[in-house]
């Protein structure tokens, strides 16, 4: 506790002593023109009634040997705000799908034709959290439809700069990076009147530079999409399982 206290105290007196090197310090860290075009970013997603995108995801991961394997996957997405999702991915880990229509989420595995349903929280985003935390389940590209999107990269990493414009299969972007001593995190973003993500890579830079990378293709914005797409209905023959929440 003295330790910490001793901490606070120096870190204070530092301010005091040089509050202009400080705030310097602060802008060249956090560039204003990145943040102007994170803040744009979010507020068109924000200001969507729905979506729908598809992206081309690869993630890489260790086997057990130790030995580096990458997996590609294809996500096809639509979202009405503000509790209606589906998602159908198509990968090297198999074929599934989730379906949530505001009171239950049901995840069905299209390779082993089987499913679960499960009673979820009433918005998109509790029902992401929840689901998550509870059994694991990830979603795509879920961060960038959090409001809080920019005060997250601003508080977690140590630097955020624009560092210009740069092309994404023939796409104008502005290019953004942003790093902490865990992960270097890339962001393309159109350079357009809609302000999408395009592309966005993340670096895991203690976890042997693993690799995480996603890009965004066919962006349908505030599109008319029927609500029977959202409700989950069991093949024929489907197995019904049971899981368990984590522990």
């Amino acid at each position: 506790m003295k330790y910490c206290n001793f901490k606070v105290k120096l870190f204070i007196l530092g301010v005091c002593l040089c509050p202009s090197f400080l705030l310097a310090q602060n802008e060249k860290q956090k560039d204003s023109t990145a943040i102007y075009i994170l803040d744009k970013m979010a507020d068109v997603i924000g200001d969507l009634q729905a979506v729908q995108f598809s992206m081309e995801t690869s993630v890489d991961e260790l086997n057990a040997h130790g030995e580096l394997s990458t997996y590609f996957a294809h996500s096809e997405v639509s979202m009405v705000g503000p509790n209606k999702f589906t998602a159908i991915v198509q990968g090297d880990k198999g074929e599934y799908g989730y379906w949530y229509d505001g009171d239950y989420l049901s995840y069905y595995s299209y390779n082993e034709n089987n499913y679960v349903t499960l009673e979820a929280p009433d918005t998109i985003l509790t029902m992401i959290d929840s689901m998550h935390v509870a059994y694991d389940f990830k979603f795509p590209a879920a961060d960038f439809f959090y409001p809080n999107f920019t005060d997250d990269i601003i508080e977690g990493y140590d630097t955020v700069r624009y560092i210009g414009k740069r092309q994404v299969d023939d796409t104008p972007c502005f290019y953004i990076t942003a790093a902490n001593s865990e992960m270097q995190v890339q962001l393309w973003v159109t350079n357009d009147s809609q302000m999408l993500p395009k592309k966005l890579l993340i670096v895991y830079k203690n976890d042997h530079s693993l690799q995480y990378e996603a890009t965004f293709e066919k962006w349908i914005l505030n599109p008319d999409i029927p609500e029977s797409i959202f409700s989950f209905t069991p093949p024929p023959n489907a197995k019904l399982i049971s899981i368990l929440a984590k522990s």
